[in-house]
C-alpha cells in the first residue's frame, strides 16, 4: 500500500498557483500536513481526493495514476473536507445510510457500520435528532463518522478538529492514533498540537511548495540550539520583534520573558531552550517565507 505524489503543480488562473512542484512518497502511518492558512493544504487534498486534478505531475496509488482511472483509489477512500456540509432535515442515521448507499455498502452491514460509529463520534445518544439542530462541533463528528464508513485504507482529513471542544479534540487524536496500523492517514492542519500527539511523519508546505518532511525528532533536531528565552523590559519589546522571530512572550515582574528563535543569543542574558515541535514549524515557516520573498 502506497500513495506517491510526483511533481504536482496546480494553477487556478494565469499567475496563481496553489501548488509547485509537490512531491511526497507515503507509507502506512499518520502524516501531519502542516502549513499557514492558504499554504496549498486543502488543494492537495481535494487532488488526493480525486475531486481536482493537477496541472501538472502525476498521484498513483499502487502504482495506478488516480487521475486516469480513480475509481480504484475512491472504493477505499474515506475523505472528511475542511468545509464539510449536511442535510438538515435528516437525522444522522439518516444521513449516514444515504453515503453509505452512495458508496455501495450493504444494507445490513451499513446498518451495523453505523452503530460502531455513532458510538465512537459519542453521538450514539443523538441518532434520532434533525442535523439542523446540530452544533459545528456535533456536525463535524458526523462528518468523521461518514469519513470512516467504509473502513477506509487511505484517510484523509481536512482540519478535522476544527469546531471541537478540547475533549473531542483529545478524542479523535486517539481515533486517529488506533485507525493509522494498516493504512495511510493524512492529518491536514495548521494546529501543531494536533499533529504532535498522533503524527508519525510530518511534512510542512508553504506556499504551495513542500519545505520540509521527516519524523518529528528531525524536525526538533533540525531547531536545537536556535530557540532561546530572554528577559527583556516591555519597552523593548517591539525592537524585539522588529529582529527576531518572536514565537512566545510571558508577562512577569521583571519584564517580558520572550522565546525568540535565532542562529545564536538574542542578547545578553539569553539562555538555550529545548525546542518544541511549534518551534520548530515556526523556524521552517520564516526561513520558507523569507527565501521566497528573497
Amino acid at each position: 500500500m502506497n500513495l506517491v505524489i510526483t511533481g504536482v503543480s496546480k494553477r487556478y488562473r494565469s499567475y496563481v498557483w496553489g501548488l509547485r512542484d509537490f512531491s511526497l512518497s507515503l507509507a502506512p502511518g499518520v502524516l501531519g500536513l502542516l502549513g499557514p492558512n492558504g499554504a496549498g493544504k486543502s488543494t492537495l487534498m481535494r487532488i488526493l481526493a480525486t475531486i481536482a486534478r493537477p496541472t501538472a505531475g502525476s498521484v498513483t496509488w499502487d502504482g495506478s495514476d488516480i487521475a486516469r482511472a480513480p475509481d480504484g483509489l475512491r472504493s477505499v477512500l474515506g475523505y472528511l473536507p475542511q468545509d464539510f456540509g449536511v442535510y438538515p432535515n435528516l437525522t444522522p442515521v439518516e444521513f449516514l445510510s444515504y453515503v453509505a448507499a452512495a458508496k455501495g455498502l450493504d444494507g445490513s452491514a451499513a446498518r451495523r457500520r453505523i452503530d460502531e460509529l455513532l458510538l465512537l463520534v459519542n453521538l450514539d445518544g443523538e441518532r434520532d435528532r434533525r442535523l439542523g439542530g446540530f452544533s459545528g462541533g456535533m456536525r463535524q463528528r458526523v462528518g468523521i463518522a461518514q469519513a470512516l464508513l467504509n473502513d477506509p485504507r487511505l484517510l484523509i482529513v481536512d482540519e478535522p478538529t476544527a469546531g471541537l471542544d478540547p475533549e473531542e479534540r483529545v478524542r479523535f487524536r486517539n481515533l486517529l492514533a488506533d485507525l493509522a496500523g494498516e493504512r495511510i492517514v493524512i492529518l491536514s492542519t495548521h494546529i501543531v498540537p494536533d499533529v504532535e500527539a498522533v503524527a508519525t511523519d510530518i511534512a510542512i508546505i508553504v506556499q504551495g511548495r513542500l519545505v520540509a518532511h521527516g519524523q518529528p525528532e528531525a524536525l526538533l533536531q533540525e531547531a536545537s540550539g536556535r530557540v532561546w528565552e530572554w528577559t527583556v523590559a516591555s519597552a523593548d519589546l517591539v525592537d524585539v520583534k522588529s529582529r527576531f522571530l518572536l514565537v512566545g512572550t510571558l508577562r512577569r515582574n521583571d519584564g517580558v520573558l520572550c522565546r525568540v528563535i535565532a542562529d545564536g543569543p538574542p542578547g545578553a542574558g539569553a539562555r538555550s531552550a529545548d525546542p518544541t515541535l511549534e518551534d520548530a514549524y515556526l523556524m521552517t515557516v520564516a526561513r520558507a517565507k523569507a527565501g521566497g520573498a528573497a
